[in-house]
């Protein structure tokens, strides 16, 4: 666990320690803390000791969360920075559920409707479409960023669709192809795009503009139909179409670039959600 920014997050009139992982873009919470505040312990002494009872019980029954566990140096009370029990963000929901308490409740009952949620979308994808442009109106999204962000995502599921199909199924092997994708047309790997727009967790594209949607749906629409004629097999072939498929839209940004004097790749971010469907801004 390197490359960690430590930060301190505020729940229910209490602290909570955070680290962000740079290298996994992943946000790892203090266990103490959280068992602190959800098992309504007096004082942090208390939940220390809650936390390595539970851990106990969970270990005895044989749970990966306690494998899953790790430990992050943290600023303590005394203000040097110790060994800390940490857990992602998906590992704090599975804890959650661990801990009979009042305040654990309301985390419970949103688990419960993600998922019956989740289940009726697959039984009818509609829903799963119709949920996310919602998602997006609530978040203070145009409606003409909506319509072009659903079209990218009905574009992305036919290209993994695809990769399925030619026997790619590691999610490590389909965010390597999409990096390889990015990279291609955008001249950045997606850590690098992220970055330029300010971006930790965040999803990438719901942080692009119009043009920068546009290009990449171009690049995965190509990869798409490139793979479905030629159905290469293995992962460098694959790799080599991902690329060759966003040189395509690497071509269409140059000639955009050439006709408008403005830079595709934006910094814009959904800080600022109207200027998305601004089609760029001018970087230079």
């Amino acid at each position: 666990m390197e490359k960690s920014l430590s930060k301190i997050k505020v729940f229910d009139s209490k602290n909570v320690r955070t680290a962000w992982n740079e290298d996994e873009e992943e946000w790892y919470f203090s266990v103490v803390d959280i068992c602190w505040i959800l098992a309504d312990s007096p004082d942090f002494t208390t939940a220390r000791k809650y936390w390595n009872k539970l851990k106990q019980r969970l270990s005895e029954e044989g749970s990966e969360l306690v494998t899953n566990c790790h430990q992050l140096k943290l600023p303590a009370a005394d203000g040097k920075m110790r060994a800390t029990d940490v857990l992602s963000t998906k590992n704090v929901l599975r804890l959650v559920q661990s801990i009979p308490s009042p305040k654990a409740e309301p985390f419970k009952m949103w688990l419960a409707q993600v998922g019956s949620e989740r289940l009726d979308e697959i039984a009818d994808p509609e829903k799963a479409i119709l949920r996310g442009a919602d998602f997006y109106r609530a978040k203070g999204y145009t409606e003409g960023w909506i319509h072009q962000r659903l079209q990218t995502i009905e574009m992305r599921k036919e290209l993994t669709d695809e990769w399925k199909a030619r026997g790619i199924e590691k999610e490590k092997d389909y965010a390597i192809l999409t990096n390889e994708m990015t990279k291609a047309w955008s001249g950045l790997s997606v850590k690098e795009y992220k970055q330029k727009k300010g971006l930790k967790k965040e999803n990438l594209r719901d942080n692009m503009t119009n043009i920068e949607l546009v290009l990449n749906m171009l690049a995965e629409v190509t990869a798409t139909s490139i793979s479905k004629q030629e159905q290469p097999e293995g992962f460098e072939a694959n790799k080599d179409v991902s690329v060759r498929g966003g040189k395509v839209a690497n071509t269409a940004k140059k000639e955009y670039e050439k006709a408008t004097g403005l830079k595709a790749v934006s910094s814009l971010n959904a800080k600022d959600k109207p200027a998305l469907e601004v089609k760029s801004e001018n970087d230079r």
